[in-house]
């Protein structure tokens, strides 16, 4: 991190595929000001609608190992056969002017936040229930049974984790889990007032 001082937190979202973490960073982005989407490395294909540069940088496995190999990563993890990764300098740079929102999976979370300590928020989104997440799943559209079947088994073991993250907040009704993401961020950003100097300097005008 060589990009000036960080004057923002970054925000990790992890949650199983289907949890709704996607649209729970749209609506918080809409929510609250200052606030700006990590965008991050991946070997896999464009999706419907995913625009290279807005949604992720999409590489060729030979520039991600070059990214790898030169540091240019603060984190990378592999998940149903592509790579993701979190730039290094990127992130530097919009930590110096903005709270920044990235949806990683529970090692890139956990990796980061080892890398960059106190600048860290994890957030674990989890579903109401297992059935429910297989209803969001098959209601994508997106996958067949088996392919279904194997991403409950991967949220299964994902579940197992969260006690490793500062903050769970249940997916089940969605304005509510917006608010409680929101409540995180508010609660960081008073946290970071209180420790700048500012209230001190309060005090001492007193």
């Amino acid at each position: 991190m060589n990009r000036g001082a960080p004057s923002g937190h970054a925000f990790v979202i992890t949650a199983p595929s289907g949890a709704g973490k996607t649209s729970l960073i749209d609506a918080l982005m809409q929510r609250l000001p200052g606030l700006e989407r990590g965008i991050s490395y991946t070997t896999r294909a464009p999706g419907p609608g995913e625009v290279d540069g807005r949604d992720y940088h999409f590489v060729t496995d030979a520039r991600f190992d070059e990214l790898f190999v030169t540091g240019a990563l603060l984190e990378s993890t592999a998940a149903y056969g592509n790579r993701y990764g979190t730039g290094r300098d990127a992130l530097a740079t919009q930590l110096a002017r903005a709270d920044v929102l990235l949806a990683l999976d529970r090692h890139g979370a956990l990796a980061l936040r080892a890398a960059l300590s106190e600048l860290v928020r994890t957030i674990f989104v989890v579903p109401p229930s297992a059935q429910a997440l297989r209803a969001r799943l098959r209601a994508r559209g997106r996958d067949d049974d088996q392919s279904v079947e194997r991403r409950l088994a991967a949220a299964a073991a994902e579940l197992r984790g969260w006690r490793e993250f500062d903050y769970v907040v249940v997916n089940d009704d969605f304005e509510q889990a917006v608010e409680e993401l929101a409540t995180i961020v508010s609660a960081a950003r008073c946290e970071r007032v209180a420790r700048s100097g500012l209230i001190a300097d309060i005090e001492a005008g007193f």
